[in-house]
């Protein structure tokens, strides 16, 4: 059998008696972040043992997403599942069947909680969506309940502008004349963007570095949270974290050609002055900090005409 016959997808579900929220979790979304799908499979093991129960409401779990980037134990399979996540008539690649099953599924749902992790050390952290806003890119009427609930989930430290920095960087390649998929603000848009579109409410959370051992106790403190939380379990209602931090990112930097470099091994949240040399171009250009900020996802093996890195500053969101 080949490769791909030998895979599948498999969701896992739950269903109280009374009725309530439909949630689902998702894990390796990217093949090689496995935290959520350790976390996953603990809970799932819990539920059946009689450890945990579901009250009210469904869970829908999804240990693995991406079944051929973790088979092979890479981030992605045929490319990155968590861009341009829409069904399609016309399945290419591998990510493309994916999303004709998934997406489905996620609009079945009303709360998604999407489990990760990253390649450099750091704290976790949660992305958050939009604000309130009636506009046109990602329209969403529910910030106030997905705040509430990613302040539940037991991390401090909390992300957004996510959208509306690619949809920036889009037009900063359009104007480049670049022509790849990745100048089309709709390759922005993974699971959280999609699950939001169909009326729910969406959180990517960062459980840590890729081999962090902690990484899959806080995907799984996690999810018992997001249970009590959204009244899923009779566990105590988790109070909000105090002592929050709030970033918002506010520009994408992309990598132009493959020698492009890092002027030292960036992490996550690292601090950055304004004027402060982050990388060099290929013919020696400096790569500057256009304010005092932060640094985010920085990747050095990102492939040409993608992005690079984040900047991010202070917000009050939360």
């Amino acid at each position: 059998m080949s490769e791909l016959e030998l895979l599948h997808f498999q969701s896992v579900s739950f269903t109280g008696l009374a009725p309530g929220t439909r949630l689902i979790v998702l894990g390796a979304v990217h093949g090689n972040e496995t935290c959520g799908t350790q976390a996953i499979r603990r809970v799932i093991a819990e539920i059946e043992s009689g450890q945990v129960g579901i009250a009210a409401g469904s869970v829908t779990f999804v240990a693995v997403t991406n079944p051929l980037a973790y088979a092979r134990r890479q981030r992605m399979g045929d490319r990155n599942l968590n861009r341009n996540l829409v069904p399609t008539d016309t399945p290419v690649e591998f990510e493309d069947r994916i999303a004709n099953w998934l997406c489905p599924l996620l609009a079945q749902h009303d709360a998604l909680l999407d489990l990760h992790s990253f390649h450099t050390a750091g704290q976790p952290f949660v992305m958050l969506g939009p604000q309130d806003n009636g506009g046109t890119l990602e329209p969403f009427a529910r910030a106030a309940e997905e705040t509430a609930l990613a302040l539940s989930l037991g991390v401090h430290r909390f992300v957004d502008g996510w959208l509306d920095t690619y949809a920036a960087g889009v037009a900063r390649r359009l104007a480049a004349g670049a022509s790849s998929r990745e100048a089309d603000v709709h390759y922005g848009v993974g699971t959280t963007e999609y699950m939001r579109a169909q009326g729910g409410i969406a959180l990517t959370l960062e459980c840590g570095q890729h081999d962090d051992p902690a990484a899959p106790e806080v995907a799984w403190h996690a999810i018992r949270n997001a249970f009590a939380h959204l009244r899923l379990s009779d566990a105590p209602v988790p109070a909000p974290v105090a002592d929050t931090e709030a970033l918002r990112l506010y520009r994408v930097v992309d990598r132009a050609h493959a020698e492009d470099a890092f002027v030292h091994g960036w992490s996550s949240f690292d601090r950055v002055r304004m004027g402060e040399v982050i990388g060099t171009r290929h013919d020696g250009r400096p790569v500057l900090a256009d304010s005092d900020g932060y640094i985010v996802f920085p990747n050095p093996k990102a492939l040409p005409g993608q992005e690079w890195f984040y900047l991010a500053r202070r917000s009050t969101r939360v």
